[in-house]
């Protein structure tokens, strides 16, 4: 009888967690790690599936969007609670947002990233059997939130910087500096935030991988003092949107040649010379670093592009002859000048994106122009791209 009692008591339970919502699909699903502190939902399994789960009892309808997949109608449970299961994902930082009747809205169980100018609800799907992006017990550098005047922007400006794990323990020792970029829409927190580039450095240096550096990540936007600020939206393809893109960008160059190396050189422990600083972004900032270097090759030895490389991004033909004020024109010159050129795309990147990047890396082959060329194999335009971009590209600096 006692054990009839249990049984049935038992049953009670799952059957009442089954009606309020809380029945998974089979698997082994945990808390995501960017969910906020006690959450349970959204939860992922081992093979890469989320479960996600939002609470709008007077809702019609609610729809999951994940800005790079999937996109689908959830299930509403008795409970006013509704919940929808997703296929495996590629591993990576997914941005999502529920469609509540029409209305975007965040999840309150997850972190919020900045991506696509907004703050975004994010899961983190783990890749299997990689640690290089997640915590270890190694030294571990610091990373400062830092402001310094630009005269060039009549403002403050904010930056962040990763200092390496020896920086305050060898208190002579002087440290090359790679500028870091963020892409359009994103602010200079994402290498952090979203990119982990402060552990994936940590690792990097407890295996002997790459050298100690500073990390400089800037904000990528800018304009000039008493303008206003350029109006970069709009189609891509329209005049307006691409001139307004040009005088931020060369807002930005002068900012950044002009206030915040000036400032990174004065207030830490660097190598202020060409052999000991490098440039790299993704997407909006890999477009960026291409154009900046090659017009200051006195102040740069390493380019580097993920995702985004200055030129033939819409899939055309780049003139080595014209671009980039003809830097690449005489490719011996170049080539003794510029320690490592390299260009990264993720192989599910949009069809306009990988082919802009796969032709100019073949249009630098047949120019002379030495570099190194990365493809991440199964990414799309996403932080996973990039954060195996920043790993394999790390290592070859300042060597």
């Amino acid at each position: 009888m006692k054990r009839f009692a249990t049984l049935l008591l038992a049953g009670l339970c799952c059957a009442v967690f089954a009606q309020a919502g809380y029945a998974q699909a089979a698997g082994d699903f945990k808390p995501a790690t960017t969910n906020v502190w006690g959450a349970e939902y959204p939860r992922v399994d081992s093979q890469g599936r989320v479960q996600l789960r939002v609470k709008a009892a007077d809702a019609t309808k609610v729809r999951i969007n994940f800005w790079s997949n999937p996109k689908a109608d959830m299930e509403k449970q008795a409970d006013g609670f509704w919940t929808y299961t997703t296929p495996p994902m590629v591993p990576g930082l997914h941005y999502y947002n529920f469609v509540v009747d029409g209305a975007e809205v965040s999840d309150t169980g997850s972190q919020s990233f900045f991506g696509g100018s907004k703050y975004a609800s994010a899961v983190e799907v783990p890749e299997p059997g990689s640690t290089y992006y997640s915590i270890q017990d190694v030294p571990h550098g610091q990373v400062r939130d830092v402001w310094y005047n630009s005269k060039v922007t009549g403002s403050w400006r904010h930056a962040m910087v990763y200092l390496p794990p020896t920086y305050e323990t060898q208190t002579k020792q002087r440290f090359p500096v790679l500028y870091l970029q963020h892409g359009g829409g994103e602010d200079e927190t994402g290498w952090i935030r979203q990119g982990r580039a402060n552990v994936i450095l940590d690792n990097l240096l407890a295996e002997g991988k790459c050298k100690p550096m500073i990390i400089v990540m800037a904000y990528g936007y800018a304009k000039r003092a008493g303008q206003p600020a350029p109006a970069v939206s709009g189609p891509p393809t329209s005049p307006d949107r691409a001139r307004a893109m040009q005088e931020m960008f060369s807002a930005f160059e002068d900012d950044l040649t002009q206030a915040l190396i000036p400032f990174v050189d004065k207030t830490y422990r660097t190598l202020p010379t060409r052999e000991n600083r490098a440039m790299a972004g993704l997407s909006m900032g890999g477009m960026q670093t291409f154009q900046i270097t090659t017009k200051h090759l006195d102040l740069f030895s390493y380019i580097g592009g993920f995702s985004g490389v200055g030129g033939g991004m819409g899939g055309g033909p780049v003139d080595l002859k014209t671009a980039f004020g003809g830097a690449m024109s005489d490719a011996a010159a170049f080539n003794k000048k510029v320690r490592l050129v390299w260009v990264g795309i993720g192989t599910k990147e949009p069809e306009r994106m990988y082919q802009g990047v796969n032709n100019f890396h073949k249009t630098l082959d047949s120019g002379g122009i030495k570099h190194i060329y990365y493809e991440s194999p199964g990414t799309d335009h996403e932080w996973q791209t990039w954060r195996r971009s920043l790993k394999e590209f790390a290592p070859r600096l300042f060597r």
